[in-house]
């Protein structure tokens, strides 16, 4: 009876949300929606290990990796595809304490408003990779010899016996 006997002397508070956006004050705390983190090449940190995939309840985290071939001739795992389903989310941020490259954070964009659940499911690594080294130069084809160049009353003829030519004709 206290706690609702204090609840009832306190002032209301009422936000109007669409109005303050810009000044609308939100929690460090707030989990909205999990995104990788890049460093300022435009790298992820994420290696692809699949522990937090492994640690989600829900299964809201999907990885896919692929082998790719380094220059110096070593294998390693690339992340290909990076799919978090938004709208299965319990938001209990075990992928983000699990995470041993400290790659994944919560973000505190709100507002996740759609029309259809498939619109939920997104993909984290939309950033276009940057190689970690650059790859072997490959040789250059050699050059061909330029043709001279056609006239353009012999190009516009040439042009109408190729309409006018059939496949037989060839």
């Amino acid at each position: 009876m206290q706690v609702t006997g204090k609840e009832l002397v306190t002032p209301k508070i009422t936000e109007c949300y669409p109005e303050n956006r810009d000044t609308l004050q939100i929690s460090d705390r707030f989990r909205a929606e999990l995104t990788l983190k890049y460093d300022e090449e435009g790298r992820h940190k994420c290696i692809g290990c699949g522990i937090c995939q492994m640690n989600c309840p829900n299964g809201t985290i999907k990885l896919t990796t692929k082998m790719v071939e380094l220059p110096d001739g070593k294998k390693k795992r690339k992340l290909d595809k990076y799919l978090y389903d938004l709208g299965s989310c319990t938001f209990c941020m075990l992928c983000v304490t699990t995470c041993p490259q400290n790659a994944l954070e919560f973000s505190n964009d709100f507002e996740q408003a759609v029309f259809t659940r498939d619109s939920l499911v997104k993909q984290l690594n939309y950033k276009p990779e940057v190689p970690d080294a650059p790859a072997p130069a490959k040789a250059a084809p050699a050059a061909k010899p330029a043709a001279p160049a056609a006239k353009p009353a012999d190009a516009a003829a040439a042009k109408s016996d190729a309409a006018t030519s059939t496949p037989t004709d060839k």
